[in-house]
């Protein structure tokens, strides 16, 4: 299966050839492949857009669908949600054979029409999400970084993602640890640790920009109905452990702390 998507992405290599169009970020034989596609695309008013395609093969690949994740600066984080979604919907018809390009070729066609389909539907969507939640209920993950070097840079882009996801829980800093603490739709913290992963966040001891490469999931599991849903997502700072693992029991997460914080200090 590996074979069939590496040669996939050797075609939209030879076709994305331009600079920055085509981007690979990850080859694993127990992972799949995970690259990035840039493209111009025309949409309402003649306006450009540039799009990010983020895709991730999986190793059963194209048995499976692709993960997939949408980027933009001339969209909205709720358009290039619904662009994703479209994609997927798309992508379901092209089971058992590759399919990149012919989903790149059809938001190429179709963009315009699903920005403003976007709009249209926007405040009904709004209301709908208020009342649901997905099938997987609300997760819970839990990331322990290494260090920021850009820390300014660094908490504004994890704020963004947050807020863009709809994501809330804590950027937390006791001393040496920095722990992200998130809960929100499980597509959504999945989509949240491939940002997270693949971006540009931090800067490397020669002041380059570069990816995280330190980061460790302590955790991933469902919000269990004893344990407190954060509202809102906030960067806090903690002079003593005591202060932090308060956090932790107020919002009934006191087996959290003590299974994952604890060792972090040896």
């Amino acid at each position: 299966m590996l074979e069939l998507a590496l040669e996939e992405l050797s075609a939209l290599a030879a076709i994305y050839c331009e600079p920055d169009a085509c981007e690979v970020l990850a080859v694993s034989e127990t992972h799949g492949i995970t690259f990035r596609i840039q493209i111009s695309v025309k949409e309402l008013l003649n306006t450009d857009v540039l799009l990010k395609l983020l895709f991730h093969l999986p190793v059963n690949y194209p048995s499976t669908l692709p993960d997939i994740s949408v980027n933009s600066d001339q969209l909205t984080r709720a358009q290039c949600m619904d662009v994703k979604d479209k994609l997927l919907e798309q992508a379901k018809n092209h089971l058992s054979e590759p399919m990149v390009h012919d989903l790149i070729l059809w938001i190429q066609q179709h963009l315009k029409y699903v920005v403003k389909e976007s709009a249209t539907v926007c405040n009904e969507k709004t209301t709908l999400s208020k009342g649901t939640s997905t099938e997987d209920g609300i997760w819970m993950l839990l990331l322990h970084l290494d260090h920021m070097r850009a820390k300014a840079k660094y908490v504004k882009t994890v704020e963004k993602w947050a807020t863009d996801l709809r994501l809330t829980g804590r950027l937390m800093f006791m001393g040496k640890i920095i722990l992200i603490l998130l809960q929100g739709d499980r597509s959504n913290i999945k989509e949240y640790l491939i940002l997270q992963k693949t971006s540009k966040v931090d800067v490397d001891s020669s002041g380059k920009k570069c990816k995280e490469k330190m980061i460790s999931v302590l955790c991933e599991t469902k919000v269990q109905s004893q344990q407190k849903r954060f509202q809102t997502f906030e960067v806090k700072e903690y002079s003593t452990l005591d202060e932090l693992q308060k956090e932790f029991e107020t919002a009934g997460l006191a087996t959290l702390f003590s299974d994952f914080v604890p060792p972090l200090l040896k």
